[in-house]
């Protein structure tokens, strides 16, 4: 169980990226939904023990991570949103490389260790090319298997599918499901499918708080007979934005179509749909920009 308590933290810019954040994350997928700059980043190198917060308390499994660091990166696995490979050496030398760094100094051990997650990430058939030559998606399962080393107990993932193409992304997220089973994963991303698919526990984060924490599911729920399509012109628009509470918008055949959060039908040309996790998403995301922008207004 990781367990985060009152976490601050504020910037020397004055930005206060972690906002009185209390989670409690167990065992399985966790995803950690918000906007970019939204402050999930900044949480995540602070569990990661990469920067200290202001105040707060982090425990993993009874261990203070905030007093003991270097007890929490012996069971850690972290995948950086930008992680950098070199790119004239192969996968299994560099894979080999990191092993050794991890601890694992064992030759018959780190080979056994290297092979296997090779295989797991479905990199053993290019094992042996350059890393410069892989594409995006293969570069990020190389990343999760240099996490994985070592065994670790809680493994992070910031923004892992950002860029990928549909087949590399589904490859990726298969591979993140079958890793949540054993290990305590957090997923921390600004896609709403990606939580949506694989995790039972989520929070969403913006401007450094935690909006909403629970069971998709239940959050879902929370909007049901609540949420309203139509199409409208685009001229039309911007007068639905100024009256209604409308959560998000897309093209359809070339004309907007926009979904409306209300407790009854906001007028005859829209039907109720059932809602869904980007719905819950963009509700809270739109209600935390409008208070701070009245904020700054007053």
């Amino acid at each position: 169980m990781l367990s985060i308590k009152q976490l601050n933290k504020t910037y020397d810019n004055g930005v206060k990226a972690i906002n009185d954040v209390t989670l409690e994350i167990g065992h399985g997928m966790f995803g950690l939904l918000g906007p970019n700059g939204a402050g999930k980043s900044s949480l995540m190198r602070t569990i990661a023990t990469l920067q200290d917060p202001d105040s707060g308390s982090i425990t993993f499994n009874g261990l203070d991570v905030l007093a003991e660091p270097q007890a929490l990166r012996r069971q850690l696995g972290y995948l950086p949103q930008d992680f950098g490979v070199y790119p004239k050496v192969s996968a299994d030398v560099l894979l080999n490389h990191f092993a050794v760094l991890k601890g694992l100094t064992a030759r018959g051990e780190r080979k056994e260790a290297v092979e296997a997650l090779l295989q797991q990430t479905n990199l053993w058939d290019a094992r042996k090319r350059n890393l410069g030559t892989y594409s995006g998606g293969m570069r990020q399962r190389f990343g999760i298997a240099q996490a994985l080393l070592g065994a670790p107990k809680l493994v992070i993932v910031d923004e892992p599918t950002a860029g990928l193409d549909p087949d590399e992304r589904n490859r990726f997220l298969n591979l993140l499901a079958r890793i949540g089973e054993q290990v305590v994963v957090i997923l921390s991303t600004h896609i709403v499918e990606d939580v949506t698919d694989l995790c039972p526990q989520m929070a969403v984060i913006v401007k450094g708080q935690v909006l909403v924490q629970g069971e998709p599911q239940a959050a879902i729920d929370t909007l049901r007979d609540k949420v309203w399509r139509r199409t409208v012109s685009a001229e039309a628009l911007p007068g639905y934005q100024e009256r209604m509470n409308v959560l998000r918008t897309r093209l359809v055949g070339g004309k907007p179509q926009i979904h409306v959060y209300a407790d009854s039908q906001p007028d005859d040309g829209f039907i109720a749909v059932e809602p869904n996790l980007e719905d819950v998403y963009f509700l809270h995301v739109r209600a935390a920009h409008r208070a701070a922008a009245a904020v700054v207004q007053a």
